[in-house]
């Protein structure tokens, strides 16, 4: 099993995945659109409001706001992914990038009204982060925790789960920690949140899966122990699931805003 043969990870969780950059942004799941209707019609969100997207890496989450005409600030510190978005969202003339982490954003007092924090609460101090967050946010400002979580109710997903967890170096516990409800919960106290689920799904070749597979920064990369044993599984189990030679990767996008 890979799992005797660990992933040496950067001691800084910031640089996990500077090895990773193209494929998280070629294969990484979107987030869907109808969160934007659901936070117009929650916190009112107009276009007017600055939003900042925080641990923003490659910006596929900054981009559905930037898409909906609001501006947006990627606040990310890996300059990896940080350079991979602003070569794709440059065009975006709303679009602001800076360096800066959960806990230090760089940006001004009072200057954001919807901080977003998608796939990367697990990564942050929530002590500091919420010390931060409260001094970047205007009064009536919002903070919105946002996950893809991968579901196992399909036989793929099923195997997929099992597949990970066979390959996956720390894969239980990363996983375990993405949207804890009680580290929620916690986070946003004594203030109430609320959640919301929106099914969402993507369709993967077998370069998709692959590429998808090797975004995670607890799979092996190439030259990595376990790595050969690794793809030789993954393609028995395309082979395996396949149809018309795709697999249906299926989340739940879980979503958790300041009430």
């Amino acid at each position: 099993m890979a799992s005797l043969n660990p992933i040496q990870q950067p001691s800084d969780p910031t640089q996990r995945f500077s090895d990773r950059v193209e494929n998280y942004a070629r294969y990484r799941p979107t987030y869907p659109p109808s969160i934007l209707h659901y936070l117009r019609e929650t916190i009112h969100l107009a276009r007017r409001h600055q939003v900042a997207d925080i641990g923003s890496g490659t910006g596929i989450f900054t981009e559905l706001f930037l898409r909906g005409g609001f501006p947006v600030t990627g606040v990310e510190p890996n300059d990896q992914m940080r350079a991979a978005a602003e070569a794709s969202l440059g065009h975006y003339p709303r679009f602001t990038s800076v360096k800066g982490t959960g806990e230090a954003t760089t940006l001004p007092d009072q200057s954001v009204d919807l901080i977003t924090v998608a796939q990367a609460f697990h990564w942050l101090d929530p002590g500091a982060a919420r010390k931060e967050f409260t001094r970047i946010l205007r009064p009536g400002g919002h903070i919105l925790l946002v996950w893809n979580v991968r579901v196992t109710d399909t036989p793929f997903l099923e195997a997929l789960e099992i597949f990970k967890r066979e390959f996956g170096h720390q894969y239980e516990a990363i996983r375990e920690r993405h949207a804890e409800l009680g580290s929620v919960q916690a986070f946003f106290a004594p203030a109430p949140c609320t959640s919301k689920i929106f099914r969402h799904s993507q369709i993967l070749d077998y370069e998709g899966l692959k590429g998808q597979t090797l975004s995670s920064s607890y799979m092996p990369l190439e030259g990595q122990p376990g790595f050969d044993e690794m793809i030789e599984a993954l393609q028995a189990l395309f082979r395996k699931y396949q149809e018309h030679g795709q697999v249906d990767m299926e989340y739940e996008t879980k979503l958790f805003l300041d009430a």
